[in-house]
């Protein structure tokens, strides 16, 4: 075998810093040695990794696969490590999580915060980036936890139930449909429905509506609170989880109506690979989840965006 690990992470801290030199500080290496291990590896593999273009170092195409290649393998490496530890009894450790909605968020810094008390030496990083493909992410080794609400059916994860919600259709409370017990696909056929982009990717959207035929005019809106305020306004109905507008249901600001009459929940779980499902703090953190879910929160209003409030529900009741 030609390649080292040493050099699979040159090929990332190069291709991440652009130049030897910063490569070199963040590897403490010289440039000369740098540079010499950069030749060995194209003579090993017979090909450039990089162009120099100016002072800059950019991957060529035989480059680029293996820095995606790297990322991967060091992924795994590292977390192999960080399990190992854990399973040893160490108290060290990174926590890599993401949940698929970003008004999620708002819950987790308090879960954080009471979860630092008990486990101040592992390293709890939120990647925000993650959000729109947790299970992608998890399966490429960037992510060690991932709060999801998708179906999950590979064989190399461990979904882990967190709880249940409900997604309602919330209106102005002046609005012709807020006095409805429920409301029916076909009765939103002539409402602006907005909904978290892309539509497509609404399970609410392509089970409730599509299946019933109903095909109202769609907003994709990234933003919940934005969806708030225009459906406050009345330009507007959402498709929204229960618990993200709870404040404003309280303070008769806006109403919630189940969708169909028997309503449309989905179950959240917690997603891990096999290997980290083991190590005490990563379990620790998903019970803790688990015993603290966003419904019992005492959270002052609706805080970040994104798809817990305009919501891609996954399992639906019978519709009437």
């Amino acid at each position: 075998m030609d390649l080292e690990v040493r050099h699979l992470k040159l090929v990332r801290e190069v291709s991440a810093a652009g130049s030897l030199t910063r490569a070199g500080a963040a590897l403490h290496l010289t440039q000369s040695a740098l540079s010499h291990q950069l030749r060995d590896i194209e003579s090993r593999l017979g090909t450039p990794l990089f162009l120099r273009v100016g002072k800059r170092m950019l991957l060529t195409p035989a480059g680029e696969r293996l820095r995606r290649s790297a990322d991967e393998v060091l992924s795994t490496i590292e977390r192999t490590e960080d399990a190992i530890r854990q399973l040893g009894g160490a108290k060290r450790g990174v926590l890599r999580l993401t949940t698929e909605c970003y008004t999620c968020y708002h819950w987790l810094p308090a879960l954080l915060k009471r979860y630092r008390r008990t486990h101040p030496q592992v390293d709890v990083r939120i990647d925000v980036a993650a959000t729109a493909q947790p299970l992608a992410h998890l399966l490429e080794g960037r992510l060690d936890i991932a709060i999801v609400s998708d179906p999950v059916r590979d064989r190399r994860v461990v979904a882990r139930p967190l709880f249940e919600d409900e997604v309602v259709v919330v209106v102005a409370p002046g609005h012709p449909l807020a006095a409805r017990p429920f409301v029916r696909p076909e009765e939103l056929v002539t409402e602006t429905l907005l909904i978290y982009p892309p539509k497509e990717e609404s399970t609410a959207y392509r089970l409730v509506l599509d299946a019933a035929g109903a095909a109202p005019t769609v907003l994709e809106m990234q933003l919940t609170e934005a969806a708030i305020e225009l459906v406050k306004a009345g330009l507007g109905v959402a498709f929204l989880a229960r618990w993200a507008v709870d404040p404003y249901l309280k303070a008769g600001t806006l109403r919630a109506l189940p969708l169909t009459r028997g309503g449309y929940r989905r179950t959240w779980s917690a997603a891990t690979l096999k290997d980290m499902a083991r190590v005490p703090f990563v379990k620790e953190f998903i019970d803790l989840v688990a015993a603290h879910p966003p419904f019992t929160a005492r959270a002052r209003g609706v805080a970040g965006n994104g798809k817990a409030g305009l919501a891609q529900g996954r399992r639906i009741r019978q519709p009437a």
